[in-house]
């Protein structure tokens, strides 16, 4: 195992364990956990994720996500708010996007390649999805086992051709750990996509509401079908179906389990804090 590959997966246990402990568990005892010295973890833990264990716990609490709505809500654009004027501007969204058009999605995937592989993220194993355009699934078996979230994003496209492949889509996958651009290629229906492009809106380390994405849609009645849609997002943590939530601060639900939510949430806020 590489260096890196090992502190992914020292850090998602870690990010687990402060997750399941509580506030609780000292430095020692987590340190003791990932079979490290205080020290060298605090130094591990605090390069990937930017602040200390100890910090780390704070950005994990519901009072913190209820802050970030009261403190740092981020209203979102609202020139989708007018719609769309008809089916020519709706491919326009789907290739500026660099999306499958209305009609090659309605297909399910049929005469599609779809390359895979499952990488180390510090949020567990991650299985990530690509065409020769871009990412188009990404998802987390930290929660529901890898065979479930293997199947999860294979379903979304039946008549998809699937191909395991992680060395073409290492590069993307890298740069999209990393915090750098990567190609993103969306699969998905006219409504999704324009709930999906909302969530782009929100900056890293800040959240919205359910509420306010479907006033960005244009629809702001239709909050369920909104969360349908952000709950189908098939590449999270890029477009960051993470960051809506409930008016009332609470987490509301996530596709690949709460605790990875919290997990993203608290990293995000940490490594903004520690950036401005």
């Amino acid at each position: 195992m590489s260096e890196e590959s090992y502190h992914y997966a020292v850090i998602a246990r870690a990010l687990r364990e402060i997750d399941e402990a509580g506030p609780g568990l000292t430095l020692e005892a987590l340190a003791a956990r990932m079979g490290m010295s205080a020290a060298h973890f605090q130094r591990v833990f605090s390069a990937w994720v930017g602040v200390s264990p100890k910090r780390y716990q704070q950005y994990l609490t519901l009072d913190h996500a209820k802050g970030l709505l009261a403190e740092r809500f981020t209203v979102l654009d609202t020139a989708l708010a007018t719609g769309l004027s008809g089916p020519s501007r709706l491919h326009d969204l789907f290739l500026t996007w660099e999306a499958m058009s209305p009609g090659d999605y309605a297909k399910g995937g049929e005469g599609l390649t779809i390359y895979w592989g499952w990488f180390d993220s510090p949020f567990g194993p991650a299985i990530i999805m690509g065409t020769e355009r871009g990412i188009c699934g990404m998802g987390f078996a930290a929660d529901m086992g890898e065979a479930a979230a293997l199947e999860d994003l294979v379903g979304r496209w039946p008549h998809a051709t699937f191909v395991e492949d992680p060395m073409l889509l290492r590069p993307w996958v890298l740069a999209a750990l990393g915090g750098e651009a990567a190609p993103l290629y969306l699969i998905g229906a006219p409504f999704q996509i324009k709930v999906w492009e909302a969530l782009l809106r929100i900056p890293s380390g800040q959240v919205s509401t359910y509420s306010e994405l479907a006033g960005a849609v244009g629809h702001p009645k239709a909050v369920r079908a909104v969360g349908t849609a952000v709950g189908r997002n098939p590449i999270s943590l890029l477009i960051p179906c993470h960051r809506a939530l409930r008016k009332s601060g609470g987490l509301g639900g996530y596709h690949w389990g709460l605790p990875v939510k919290r997990a993203i949430l608290a990293w995000e806020a940490a490594r903004k804090d520690v950036a401005a």
